[in-house]
């Protein structure tokens, strides 16, 4: 599916939100001095998740432009032909089928014809028989010893979906195992995940489609060795100790895993869209397999929602069009997630992946250079830490920042008045980033004249708020698939590419090439330019 409309600075709704930027949008205290009642208006609640999204630089004629924009750009019909399997991702001549791998058995989602569904199904029960055998210590290692350790490998989407899980659901794993991820093909990574751990009760689960992704084979690779120093050099033990999340059977099988403890994922998927595939195998068993059911059921209601909710109403479609809004019209070249939950520390980290990976693009899907900006960077910490750290330029600073907080109701550790401090504190940066503090204010307070200006906020500084009742296994499902829908508005109205990725290939080609230069015993011939031909000897000579 090529573009299916004119450019998007021809349509006539981006015109008019040009012209509507350039009449001047009210300061957010005035359009809430204008509208008493805006911060009620100004929500919506779908699937269990609250937004309030009144304390954005919006007026009621900015979001009827907005949805125009997103009509115009037919996002209706690019939802439908997602959700129906068509080949959305043009450049690999792939469909986008991320909502298959939460769908309900009894859907009907084709792709070439067939329902894919019943073999997302199959797997997930494959993935159940395994998780509860690790769990029950009926699942040996070669030694007869039950497993205690779990080493995820991957890296990309196999690695961030996963370890963002873990730790987003650590409150309802299983204590009596470990758990490690390792991604990175410096070498620190594997020895600090592996350095208390005994071979013997360790499993390894390699992710990787084609099995020959160099970064996780390398770390493969020296975890088969690793493991073999525990037993003598026996590579019957590997079968036992590695499982494998690939589609290559014959790779895998030549590292030793047997194949019927591969489990395998499609080309429909992206890696970044993958965690609720074979891709959470080590997420279902830290949580075990009806919290993960219940996490994909969380995706499908926030499927079903983006799906079917009009515009207005569709969370998905109205946080991706306020941040189009910034990024195209305000020059906003980031945007922060702040999650005031500390078991979603790594929440912004797989955003980053999901958001820039995706729409990172410069050209449009008929290839032509756009002419607007694109995916800012996406960033942030968990609350209160970064009140301490960066909220300094974000209230105060030269730069717009909006943001995106997300709170919960209720804590999943109640002690003392912990929480209810945590919560006061997200409201009240929202309204401090709204409403600011004005010279007159600060004069009132008796603050001399001098220091004065040090201390004005300017306010105006928009921000989301979105709020749950509590972090479940359900509840992350839903805010995962409403960013991976707000991408994919996002996506649609820019009409670029959201589902490939061949911004990450150049690097890893000349990576290939440059390796053989820096570990051979004699100099090559260099033929790069002469940074990096300097920087080859450099670093060749400085080699111990």
């Amino acid at each position: 599916m090529t573009s299916n409309h004119k450019p998007l600075t021809e349509l006539n709704a981006w015109k008019d939100l040009v012209v509507h930027h350039g009449n001047g949008i009210p300061k957010i205290s005035e359009l809430f001095a204008t509208d008493p009642q805006r911060g009620e208006k100004m929500t919506v609640e779908a699937a269990g998740i609250f937004l309030d999204y009144s304390k954005n630089r919006i007026t009621e004629e900015t979001l009827k432009l907005l949805f125009r924009l997103a009509d115009e750009s037919n996002l209706r019909a690019r939802i439908e032909a997602m959700f129906s399997g068509e080949k959305i991702n043009i450049t690999e001549n792939r469909a986008v089928l991320h909502v298959a791998l939460r769908a309900p058995e009894e859907e009907l989602i084709f792709v070439d014809g067939e329902n894919v569904v019943p073999k997302v199904h199959e797997v997930l029960a494959r993935m159940k028989v395994f998780a509860e055998k690790v769990s029950s210590g009926s699942w040996k290692g070669y030694t007869g010893k039950p497993i205690r350790n779990i080493v995820n490998i991957g890296i990309g989407g196999s690695d961030l979906g996963p370890v963002m899980a873990y730790e987003a659901l650590k409150h309802y794993s299983d204590r009596n195992l470990t758990f490690r991820f390792v991604s990175n093909v410096d070498g620190t990574d594997f020895a600090e995940a592996v350095i208390d751990l005994d071979g013997e009760e360790t499993l390894f689960i390699v992710s990787s489609k084609t099995f020959t992704t160099i970064e996780t084979m390398t770390n493969a690779l020296t975890a088969r060795e690793w493991l073999l120093k525990s037993f003598r050099g026996d590579v019957k033990a590997v079968a036992r100790h590695f499982v494998a999340v690939s589609t290559n059977g014959a790779e895998v099988s030549k590292f030793g895993i047997d194949t019927d403890n591969m489990f395998g994922f499609w080309d429909w998927v992206g890696g970044r869209y993958s965690m609720d595939s074979a891709i959470g195998l080590a997420t279902m068993i830290a949580i075990g397999p009806d919290n993960f059911m219940d996490m994909l059921k969380g995706f499908h209601s926030m499927d079903v929602h983006f799906r079917t909710a009009p515009f207005a109403s569709n969370l998905p479609v109205i946080m991706g069009l306020l941040g189009l809004w910034y990024t195209d019209f305000f020059g906003a070249e980031t945007i922060a997630v702040l999650p005031y939950e500390q078991y979603l520390k790594r929440f912004p980290a797989y955003l980053q992946q999901l958001t820039m990976e995706s729409n990172g693009k410069h050209v449009t899907l008929n290839g032509t250079e756009v002419d607007y900006h694109t995916s800012p960077v996406y960033w942030g910490e968990p609350g209160t830490n970064g009140q301490h750290s960066f909220y300094q330029l974000i209230h105060q600073g030269t730069r717009l920042i909006p943001c995106d907080f997300i709170a919960f109701a209720e804590p999943l550790n109640q002690i003392g008045r912990h929480h209810d401090i945590l919560i006061a504190n997200v409201f009240a940066q929202a309204e401090a980033l709204a409403f600011g503090k004005t010279i007159e204010q600060v004069r009132d307070e008796g603050v001399p004249e001098w220091l004065a200006p040090h201390k004005v906020f300017e306010g105006n500084r928009p921000s989301n708020m979105i709020l749950a009742r509590k972090l479940t296994p359900e509840t992350l499902g839903k805010l995962v698939a409403l960013y991976e829908h707000y991408v994919f508005t996002q996506g649609v109205v820019w009409n670029i590419g959201s589902f490939d990725q061949w911004g990450v290939e150049l690097g890893k080609v000349l990576a290939q090439r440059i390796i053989p230069e820096l570990e051979s015993v004699t100099e090559h011939k260099l033929t790069h330019d002469s940074s990096t031909n300097n920087l080859i000897r450099r670093y060749r000579a400085m080699k111990v």
